[in-house]
């Protein structure tokens, strides 16, 4: 492709604002802004149909990737190509369920090796808090980390334990001494119960009550106040706690909030028997709290919205059984979550202006993905080329992730990912990988 590129849209999400617009792109990076019509002054010129829209890349801060260790669930060549085939062009990989976890210097530059050669989008990486690693923080920050995951309960997996209250504070204190952010798996396992064994999710969903999420998030926000240190609290499923985290950030308490595209898609009362690839923890709950979880939104009261992108291999869901108790918790949807999340909106009457706020500028900003989330003169231009009113039905065998089990199979979506554009240039899955390994601060 030419070294230098003019995009036209006649429809363009530029500065919150959707409106036409020429985008001028050279070495990568997004040099001009101007009027549709603008001169194309030797740059080579693509023109967007007139049912596209041209967004930035979107950013999702909660991707878990599973390699090294358990690619068999998810790798990073397709993770990475399923965040291309859905507009992401940033992912940044949580620390556990890949063995070893992200928990020291020596597993992050592991997981950097083997991710190196295999990425179609840009990806950076978490750092994991541990029982035992506050000394390995440090380190781990100056490796680049975008920050630190913690577990305030049993995480599941064997080799990432949860971090008890002392425990989380010595860990925040560290963290707020660095600067760094802290990202928290709030629920609170005092409050939950050993979930019954079957098919019906409401036994499921009995076990892990709105209280959990309310208790453990209390806790967060106590540390956060005692250790001046900067909180975020990952995939908010209970509405009912918005209150405590608006008024601990009127005190000045700095903590942030995501939810992800499936609370704001199903509800308790729509999910069958059996259908345990909805099963994720904390739970999809009622549909009065999705709609309170939607307002939230609105509001301000929740930042960012990423997908918690958490595969499994299919055995693991149990569908022969149908059996919540045993099945694994987490939901696929790297490839679908900006379809999922615009259907949820254009239902609702709220514009895609804000979805691209959710899903590509607050998490880039949370995390201090420089340059990445907008399309502004001097950032990287990742770009998704975005058909809103297309619809289309999801076939799991179709999507890029390693396993073909989805929460959406069946389901009927708006919007549709045409292309997706990584430093300028289209993304090309049948081409060579060209992404690029982050570091906190990175200018790309």
């Amino acid at each position: 492709m030419a070294a230098e590129v003019l995009l036209r849209a006649g429809r363009a999400v530029v500065a919150g604002v959707e409106r036409p617009a020429s985008v001028r792109v050279r070495d990568g990076v997004v040099v001009e802004i101007g009027p549709v019509d603008a001169q194309a002054d030797g740059a080579a010129e693509v023109v967007l149909a007139d049912d596209e829209v041209l967004l930035p890349g979107l950013v999702d801060t909660h991707v878990h990737v599973n390699e090294p260790g358990r690619t068999e669930w998810e790798g990073f060549a397709s993770a990475t190509r399923a965040a291309a085939a859905g507009g992401v062009t940033t992912i940044v990989d949580m620390p556990l369920n890949s063995i070893p976890p992200t928990t020291t210097v020596a597993a992050l530059e592991e997981k950097r090796t083997v991710a190196r050669d295999q990425a179609w989008v840009d990806v950076g990486f978490w750092g994991g808090a541990v029982p035992g690693n506050t000394s390995d923080l440090a380190g781990l920050h100056d490796a680049g980390v975008f920050g630190f995951k913690c577990f305030l309960l049993d995480s599941g997996v064997e080799e990432f334990p949860h971090l008890t209250a002392p425990d989380f504070a010595t860990a925040m204190a560290e963290t707020a001494r660095l600067d760094a952010l802290m990202i928290v798996h709030a629920e609170d396992g005092a409050e939950i119960a050993e979930c019954v064994h079957g098919a019906a999710y409401d036994g499921f969903l009995a076990s892990r009550p709105d209280v959990a999420e309310q208790r453990a998030i209390d806790l967060v926000l106590d540390t956060a106040r005692a250790t001046g240190g900067r909180a975020h609290v990952v995939h908010l499923s209970a509405a009912a706690a918005v209150p405590a985290l608006r008024a601990a950030r009127r005190d000045g308490v700095d903590v942030s909030v995501e939810t992800c595209p499936h609370y704001l898609t199903f509800e308790a009362d729509g999910i069958p028997d059996g259908a345990t690839e909805l099963k994720c923890c904390p739970p999809i709950r009622g549909g009065a709290n999705r709609d309170a979880l939607w307002r939230a939104l609105t509001d301000g009261d929740i930042d960012l919205v990423v997908t918690d992108h958490s595969p499994c291999t299919a055995d693991l869901k149990r569908a022969d059984t149908g059996d919540f108790a045993d099945a694994w918790g987490g939901i696929a949807s790297l490839q679908l979550g900006l379809p999922a999340v615009w259907t949820g909106a254009r239902e609702r009457g709220i514009p895609l202006t804000d979805v691209v706020r959710w899903m590509a500028e607050a998490p880039a900003r949370r995390v201090g993905a420089v340059g990445k989330g907008r399309i502004e003169v001097g950032a990287a231009a990742d770009l998704c080329v975005f058909a809103p009113d297309e619809t289309w039905v999801v076939d799991p065998a179709r999507l890029h992730h390693k396993n073909p089990v989805s929460a959406y199979a069946g389901r009927t979506l708006t919007g549709t990912v045409r292309s997706t554009w990584l430093r300028g240039r289209p993304v090309d899955l049948s081409a060579e990988p060209r992404g690029r390994l982050l570091r906190r601060g990175d200018i790309s």
